[in-house]
């Protein structure tokens, strides 16, 4: 296996051509077997080629989690090309700024009748800034300039936007529009367990950080919250409404739901549980101390 993940052909820039030109092949495939004629078939593109994007931001996500829970030979190469990887989500979303542009210029009327949402617009437009700061500084000339704060700021804010945003649309899929599709609960749950794999090796590297042990009452309320969590994760049809409503009623907050990206937060609630839970768990009790010290 360590002598098939060390192959050049399947590490670095050749692994991102193995994986980004197939890819743009099936967008050309695609593209000429639909009518683009009018804005319904552009509009048909613009959701092929993000389906095509989503999974490497996903993988992209969970490449360091996985490293730090299950450390190996398959790890260590999925961190390695994790650049990579996020590269050919690029690939796919270049398709799709391609599309969208298509549409909101040659086919504005549609666009703005059928397409155009003043918050999507904002989500859309702040995961693109990130993705382009990504692209930009993904190479060694431009890398160079940045500190190291800077880089990780535009690298790890923009891995966390892009699959929030991707994330977000599939949960919606599955949990408000009607009919969900077998595709939509894949990519919501490959969304989910990436993220949740992050929050496992937030997790794993807290429990190194002390011998002291946690109380019961704290492990017991911080399973209780990462099961509640899992259990919203899989039942958002049954309470996003209630919970929308409840959360968008002051003025304020429904103010913000207008303008704000991701407000009030709906798609991520299950994960935020479970990063609590996460946290009182694996909170370390202070240790008491010894005679000695106190002297």
């Amino acid at each position: 296996m360590t002598g098939i993940l060390e192959s050049k052909w399947i590490n670095g820039w050749r692994l991102f051509a193995l994986i980004a030109f197939p890819l743009s092949a099936v967008v050309i495939l695609e593209l000429t077997q639909t009518d683009v004629s009018g804005g319904a078939g552009v509009s048909e593109m613009i959701g092929f080629s993000v389906r095509l994007a989503v999974p490497f931001i996903f993988l992209a996500m969970a490449a360091s989690a996985f490293q730090v829970l299950f450390p190996g030979p398959f790890g260590r190469w999925w961190l390695r090309n994790r650049r990579y990887i996020g590269l050919c989500f690029a690939v796919g979303m270049a398709w799709q700024g391609l599309f969208i542009f298509i549409l909101s210029t040659v086919f504005r009327d549609y666009y703005v009748s059928e397409v155009y949402y003043f918050r999507d617009e904002l989500e859309g437009t702040f995961g693109y800034l990130f993705l382009a700061g990504m692209i930009a500084t993904s190479f060694q000339i431009t890398r160079k300039r940045l500190s190291r704060g800077q880089w990780k700021f535009i690298h790890t804010g923009g891995t966390y936007v892009l699959w929030g945003y991707a994330f977000s649309v599939y949960w919606w899929n599955m949990y408000y529009y009607p009919d969900p599709q077998t595709l939509d609960a894949v990519y919501y749950w490959a969304g989910f367990s990436a993220f949740a794999l992050r929050i496992a090796a937030w997790g794993k590297k807290r429990l190194k950080t002390s011998d002291a042990a946690s109380s019961a009452l704290a492990r017991t309320a911080g399973w209780l919250l990462i099961l509640g969590g899992l259990v919203m994760a899989a039942t958002g049809r049954a309470w996003q409404d209630a919970v929308t409503t409840a959360f968008t009623t002051p003025a304020w907050s429904a103010q913000l739901e207008l303008w704000l990206p991701f407000w009030p937060l709906e798609p991520y609630l299950s994960l935020l549980l479970m990063g609590l839970g996460t946290a009182i768990l694996t909170h370390k009790a202070a240790q008491p101390r010894t005679a000695a010290a106190a002297t």
